[in-house]
């Protein structure tokens, strides 16, 4: 990605976060028979609280595709993301551009035991089935839940390297800042709440650590 020294993130603590609000994840091998690319959701295995170590599962046959097991994966987050209309900025002749919220994670995966894989579809059903209003878990059935985790694979990632980014408009004064979260905000083509939220959150901890900083300078 860009390297931009605006944009880095390097929070392990807040990709994790980028982790658990984007579950569906991009994951890409460098195969012998070159770039192989899928999608599925991940979880963090938040027993690991010094590394960021995610948890999945993939269909057969999509294991052997890509080559699980044998060689690093790229796992792409991709958070909340949007057009940015120089048409919100305040003044200058600034050009249009994409704001986003990115983490790039590399390792190489274990594949898990029957049991641990059959524990990590378990694990999944219950992250989201948690926030419908009848939850259904794979305890229902458990002979079925054996004969669907026997037609996957699962596997836990330790991550070896990762590259982050929140890209924000940080390089802009703070006026043209908080023009763009308001266009964000309002009605109209380009409407993006949830980048408008990460936005400001970013931003509000930004200011607050700055006044913070002041204070201490001051005292």
């Amino acid at each position: 990605m860009r390297n931009t020294p605006h944009f880095i993130l390097d929070s392990d603590e807040e990709i994790r976060r980028l982790v658990r609000r984007n579950p569906w994840a991009t994951l890409v091998s460098h195969t012998a028979a070159g770039l192989v690319a899928s999608h599925y959701p991940v979880l963090l295995d938040e027993r690991d609280e010094d590394e960021i170590v995610l948890l999945s599962h993939v269909g057969r046959p999509d294991e052997v595709a890509l080559e699980l097991g044998d060689r690093e994966l790229l796992v792409i987050i991709q958070g909340p993301h949007g057009y940015i209309s120089p048409s919100w900025y305040t003044s200058g002749a600034f050009v249009p551009t994409w704001n986003h919220a990115t983490a790039h994670l590399w390792g190489t995966p274990e594949l898990l035991s029957e049991d641990e894989n059959l524990r990590t579809l378990g694990l999944l059903v219950d992250t989201f089935e948690q926030h419908v209003p009848d939850p259904r878990s794979i305890d229902i059935d458990p002979d079925l839940a054996r004969r669907i985790a026997m037609g996957t694979v699962g596997f836990r990632l330790r991550v070896t390297r990762s590259d982050a980014r929140t890209k924000y408009s940080q390089n802009k004064p703070s006026e043209v800042i908080d023009s763009v979260i308001a266009h964000l905000r309002s009605d109209g083509a380009y409407q993006n709440v949830a980048l408008a939220d990460e936005m400001s959150r970013h931003f509000a901890a930004a200011r607050a650590h700055e006044a913070s900083q002041e204070t201490s300078r001051d005292s």
